[in-house]
């Protein structure tokens, strides 16, 4: 049951399944996770800046509590994760590098399970478990980004974002037998920086999430995952100015999770996104994580 409850937001899109599991109210969940990433970003072309490659490494930590809300399963999530960062490439054709090291954004996420998914704990919990061949799950959700990761308002690149960002979701599970099907949707909402690169006011318009899932369950806690994103929109807009920037990416993840004991396991997963307009960035990223339940 671990390891049926984490996602570690490092991108909008984050393909991390089993987040609508069902999972026993008044459970702990604590974890740590390292992600490695490396990407080559594609900037508007007035910042004079090609050839963008950036290395990141992530140290995240989560919590998540399980509990009951009105006769439903919900949960809470907290994720921080501290993170250092370089990029290389050219600036007004000449080389150069920068680097960044500090605490990211926070990311909070409170979720409701409305249909399926009773609020159950311990043998009454087991029992519906074993009953269960074949169901549908279905709940809503809100992660909210807060703005508390480093930032430099003298500097383009930075690891936190300076603003607020909501992502209201919809999700649906269907487990038949040792197999799920798991589809999300989200819409990304932008608060606006008015501390952008050089005082300037950045706005972005919302982005369209999908993400879809594949599991096949092998024992208790052993399981394999194919993941799929896609996201759309999101222009900006700088002190006014429509910067033409239409994001389209798309994503692919595998994940395997294995268990150590009843209370703790491990999962070893791989994200790669690629951009399908002219700016943006194509990365690739592997994370390795632990989690222990109470």
């Amino acid at each position: 049951m671990f390891l049926l409850v984490f996602a570690w937001p490092c991108y909008a899109l984050d393909p991390d399944p089993r987040r609508w599991n069902h999972v026993p109210v008044d459970t702990n969940f604590a974890g740590a996770a390292y992600v490695y990433t490396e990407a080559d970003i594609s900037f508007d072309p007035v910042l004079l800046l090609e050839d963008v490659e950036m290395e990141k490494q992530s140290w995240a930590f989560a919590y998540v509590r399980a509990f009951e809300l009105a006769n439903k399963s919900a949960r809470i999530d907290i994720t921080q994760a501290y993170q250092k960062a370089t990029w290389t490439g050219l600036l007004e054709g000449a080389p150069a590098s920068t680097a960044r090291s500090g605490w990211s954004d926070t990311f909070v996420r409170f979720a409701v399970n409305f249909y399926g998914a009773p609020p159950l704990s311990g043998k009454k919990f087991s029992d519906y478990r074993a009953k269960q061949k074949v169901e549908t799950i279905v709940g809503a959700g809100l992660v909210v980004r807060l703005p508390t990761g480093q930032y430099m308002s003298d500097k383009l690149l930075n690891l936190g974002q300076n603003r607020f960002v909501f992502l209201p979701q919809l999700g649906v599970v269907h487990n038949r037998g040792k197999w799920s099907a798991e589809l999300t949707g989200e819409v990304a909402l932008y608060t606006d920086n008015d501390s952008f690169y050089n005082g300037k006011t950045l706005e972005q318009r919302p982005m369209y999430i999908v993400i879809g899932h594949i599991m096949r369950t092998f024992n208790p806690g052993q399981w394999l995952g194919v993941s799929f994103g896609a996201e759309y929109g999101g222009e900006k807009t700088v002190n006014g100015v429509d910067k033409d920037d239409r994001q389209h990416n798309v994503g692919l993840a595998l994940t395997y999770s294995h268990p150590i004991n009843r209370q703790t396991g491990i999962k070893l997963k791989y994200i790669g996104i690629k951009k399908r307009e002219f700016t943006g960035f194509d990365s690739n990223s592997l994370l390795l994580s632990g989690v222990f339940s109470w």
